[in-house]
């Protein structure tokens, strides 16, 4: 019987990625931008934490320091994520993620290698690991407005998936994030 309830969870979970990924993506929503207009040396970012459920994104605004340079301003956001919410909300980073390169192409692929802190430290099944995944990925499309897919690697290792469920072996289209 338990072996039963437990391929029924596992189904459930599978399905819900599945229709996540497949059919979420038909309705799409515009990522917001929040303009860098706050004052000289200090922009308006959008952060996206897991909702106290763990069953949506929340978003919230902060002020941090303005920099032209890709990877200090991709490290600050991070930084930010892992950091965690001052509101409502929940970080879905694993605990100590940091940016140790990110890359931005011509054609807008963006590659973050992040800690091994991120793969390391995942905790937690297929909700869990979309809620990390998303909470990057829309975190980058809301302030660097260049990318347009985001490949994410570890180590300077790719990585086929974070917990088992989500693909991470191919880039992530930002405009098919719910």
């Amino acid at each position: 019987m338990r072996r039963v309830l437990l391929g029924l969870a596992v189904a459930a979970a599978l399905a819900w990625a599945g229709w996540t990924f497949v059919l979420g993506p038909q309705r799409r929503t515009e990522l917001e931008v929040v303009p860098d207009s706050s004052g000289p040396g200090v922009r308006a970012v959008r952060l996206y934490f897991a909702a106290p459920m763990a069953d949506r994104l929340v978003s919230e605004s902060r002020e941090l320091p303005e920099s032209a340079n890709l990877h200090e301003r991709v490290a600050v956001l991070v930084a930010e994520l892992d950091r965690g919410p001052s509101t409502t909300g929940v970080a879905a980073l694993p605990p100590g993620t940091s940016l140790l390169h990110v890359y931005l192409d011509d054609e807008g692929l963006m590659t973050v290698d992040l800690s091994r802190a991120f793969q390391q430290g995942f905790k937690g099944g297929s909700a869990a690991e979309y809620m990390a995944v998303t909470s990057l990925v829309r975190t980058l499309a809301a302030n660097v407005p260049e990318a347009k897919r985001v490949l994410i690697v570890c180590g300077g290792d790719p990585i086929a998936t974070l917990g088992g469920h989500l693909p991470l072996d191919r880039p992530i289209d930002v405009s098919e994030m719910p």
